[in-house]
């Protein structure tokens, strides 16, 4: 009985921060312009901090240096990505992170440049990036519809994969990666994600294939998604990114399907179908 009420209440909290991160994340996309910008921006810092603390558990990594460059590639996508400022701010952190290292080596006797240097930018190519394509979407003329498509073929393909996983699930996905994660809640997952994306066409009564796209993008993508957070989780030895979302564990795992999401979503509908 203390173990049922135990999950019952486990629940209610589960969908009651959900339902107010869903509340949050629709509002700003829907306000869009610095509502939008300072969203993403928080979620994205929050998460690289994340981020920064499970990898600095096995290494030393230049927070400082991350965060940084982070805020310097999130400030100027609000005039959208120059590709050259952003390859320069990543080889100047990169620079900045190394000469950190000499000075620790000449002062210590001891450095960590290559795992350092890997750690701190795999955070802003991992997150940072992600994110902030995902400002640059929300501009496009059809930005709005594609994010909410996204966010709404994620959460949908998530439930089902783990109502169906949890019912069904036989034939593990990946074992030694995320134990729980099975074929059938693979399968149910994707099929839930498509078939969101082709709601969202039959209610705007408009062509299904950019949708079916986003459905297909979150089903296989976002799931795959899921799993890369989860070997990082896996080597660092943590069961949650962090604590900020009750009953959901941090940011970085609320968010960690998007990511690869958003980036395609941005790829191909703002570059390639542009």
């Amino acid at each position: 009985m203390d173990r049922s009420g135990e999950k019952i209440r486990e629940l209610a909290v589960r969908g009651a921060t959900g339902a107010i991160v869903v509340a949050v994340v629709l509002g700003a996309l829907y306000a869009g312009g610095r509502a939008w910008t300072l969203l993403v921006s928080v979620l994205s810092i929050l998460s690289l901090s994340e981020f920064y603390g499970m990898v600095s558990r096995k290494f030393k990594v230049s927070k400082g240096v991350g965060f940084i460059a982070a805020i310097l590639i999130l400030f100027t996508a609000s005039d959208g990505i120059h590709p050259i400022s952003l390859v320069l701010t990543l080889c100047i952190a990169s620079f900045v992170i190394l000469f950190l290292e000499i000075a620790r080596r000449e002062l210590r006797g001891e450095s960590y440049a290559i795992w350092n240097m890997g750690g701190t930018m795999a955070g802003i190519l991992y997150i940072v990036i992600p994110w902030t394509f995902m400002i640059l979407l929300r501009r496009l003329p059809s930005g709005g519809i594609l994010l909410f498509t996204m966010f709404l073929c994620t959460w949908s393909c998530d439930v089902a994969a783990y109502l169906i996983g949890s019912r069904w699930g036989r034939i593990r996905l990946c074992e030694n990666v995320s134990p729980k994660k099975t074929w059938e809640g693979f399968i149910g997952g994707l099929s839930a994600s498509v078939l969101a994306g082709v709601s969202v066409a039959y209610i705007l009564e408009t062509q299904p294939m950019p949708f079916i796209y986003v459905g297909l993008i979150c089903g296989i993508a976002g799931q795959i998604g899921d799993l890369a957070e989860s070997v990082i989780k896996r080597e660092t030895g943590v069961k949650d990114s962090g604590k900020l979302i009750p009953g959901h564990g941090g940011i970085l795992d609320r968010f960690d399907s998007v990511l690869v999401s958003g980036l395609l979503v941005y790829v191909i509908f703002g570059v390639i179908l542009r």
